[in-house]
């Protein structure tokens, strides 16, 4: 089974065959940065295999976690920047190892006239980033930081499939926007509770947990 299988069940034949013809694979290690802040993109990534999770700076010059992309998924602002000809405003990392397809800035809005999945695919993006975009807004201005941390980890178990979060207390609180000592007491309630147990960089979720 290839990567591109999951593209098959979105894609109709004929545009998976320009995908594949016009597209360039590209892979990159955990912690690589695939987009940066202030640079050109002239590619729209699809990822095949793996995690990226899209940063931006608020006006502070803090970063926020804006959302993860996952298999078959890509990202709205990468494909709004190269139509637009605009400097990226956010920054994608690789969570894990990553293998993705890069599509061509000049075939973005050709596929749009031509193949229909295309503009279902590009359309559905747009509104799963906007719905994830909401619940940030949502979660950060409305939620408590114990229901943020329990929302974030298991979104962490859902996107790698496993009960262990690898993450150290410092990334948790980076991207939750807060400190690690709170953080870490957080955490340490949470196995107080018999809900995870901790390890160096390691979280386990238990069968309790949420």
């Amino acid at each position: 089974m290839t990567n591109l299988d999951n593209l098959a069940k979105i894609f109709e034949p004929k545009l998976l065959q320009e995908i594949q013809q016009f597209g360039i694979w590209q892979n990159f290690n955990e912690g690589d940065i695939i987009i940066d802040y202030g640079k050109y993109i002239r590619m729209m990534p699809i990822v095949l295999k793996g995690t990226i999770k899209v940063y931006r700076l608020d006006e502070l010059g803090n970063e926020i976690l804006l959302y993860y992309l996952s298999s078959s998924e890509s990202c709205s602002m990468a494909y709004s920047c190269c139509v637009e000809a605009k400097k990226s405003e956010v920054k994608a990392i690789a969570e894990d190892d990553v293998e993705l397809i890069a599509i061509p800035h000049v075939k973005l809005d050709e596929w749009l006239c031509v193949y229909p999945s295309w503009k279902n695919y590009i359309m559905r993006s747009f509104n799963e980033r906007f719905i994830e975009l909401l619940k940030s807004i949502e979660s950060i201005a409305f939620h408590k930081l114990d229901e943020r941390l329990i929302s974030y980890l298991k979104e962490k178990q859902r996107l790698s499939g496993s009960s262990v979060i690898k993450a150290s207390h410092y990334l948790i609180a980076d991207e939750l926007s807060t400190s690690r000592v709170v953080i870490s007491r957080l955490l340490k309630q949470l196995e107080n509770d018999k809900k995870i147990i901790l390890y160096r960089n390691e979280i386990k979720l238990m069968g309790t947990f949420g």
